[in-house]
């Protein structure tokens, strides 16, 4: 059995083979971080658990459903919110809310509420609407490089709690696909194509995680998605720690 140290050490490399590497600190040039001869995932070890029916995710349930949101077979349905390449952490949470601390309910509400509100005056449609504090959109949508600049696992957190279950991008920041992974709060996804031209904001889709696809209802497109492979059951449990205890790595609480 893997131990706590193992699973930290496992999760720095459990990253799908095209994701973009730092060339210059902030940016990403998106060149392969894993040689093509590497395994897109480590693997873990499975923990023991009973098969989960096939589940759909709302825009009304908040993330926090956490494992019963999120089995092998789950859907994902809603609306998606599109944005573009290089869509970094200053941009899904800015600095001035890190103050936040994500283990207090409270401040994990606020968090969500300031999710993507970094981004530029060029996004007409805001991504939480006025006045709201959970966002109307199920799935974020990316090109290449999403979650690039500097490590703050209050990215991935910040999504989760506004509400969203997934983002499907072209590649991903090393460090944001870890960090998704280890808080569990999102799916971190990648596309084969390149969806934030082929999708709107507004359009309903749907994921399906054990197809590995998403359906555009809007466009009536479908779209393959590289499997999420071993990372899964990690986001799945709820994060690195709720997975270690569900495998008896630590005691359960």
């Amino acid at each position: 059995m893997k131990t706590m140290a193992s699973l930290f050490s496992a999760t720095a490399t459990v990253i799908p083979r095209n994701l973009a590497v730092s060339s210059s600190g902030k940016r990403f040039v998106g060149h392969s971080l894993l040689s093509s001869s590497s395994p897109p995932f480590l693997s873990f070890p499975t923990p023991k658990s009973n098969p989960r029916n096939r589940l759909t995710v709302s825009l009304q349930s908040p993330r926090a459903q956490s494992s019963a949101s999120s089995s092998p077979s789950a859907t994902f349905h809603g609306l998606c919110y599109v944005v573009g390449d290089n869509i970094d952490t200053d941009q899904i949470i800015p600095a001035e809310y890190l103050t936040l601390v994500p283990s207090k309910p409270d401040e994990y509400e606020k968090l969500g509420s300031y999710a993507l509100v970094g981004l530029p005056a060029s996004y007409a449609t805001r991504f939480i609407e006025p006045g709201e504090t959970k966002t109307k959109y199920a799935i974020v949508i990316g090109g290449a490089n999403f979650g690039c600049g500097s490590s703050r696992e209050h990215a991935p957190v910040a999504l989760g709690a506004s509400g969203a279950a997934a983002v499907v991008a072209e590649s991903y920041a090393r460090i944001f696909f870890r960090n998704s992974v280890a808080t569990g709060e999102v799916y971190p996804l990648e596309s084969e194509t390149r969806l934030c031209e082929e999708c709107r904001t507004g359009d309903v889709v749907t994921i399906e995680l054990g197809e590995s696809r998403l359906i555009n209802h809007t466009t009536g497109k479908e779209y393959r998605l590289k499997p999420i492979g071993d990372a899964g059951p990690v986001i799945e449990a709820g994060g690195i720690f709720a997975y270690a205890r569900k495998s008896g790595m630590i005691p359960s609480r």
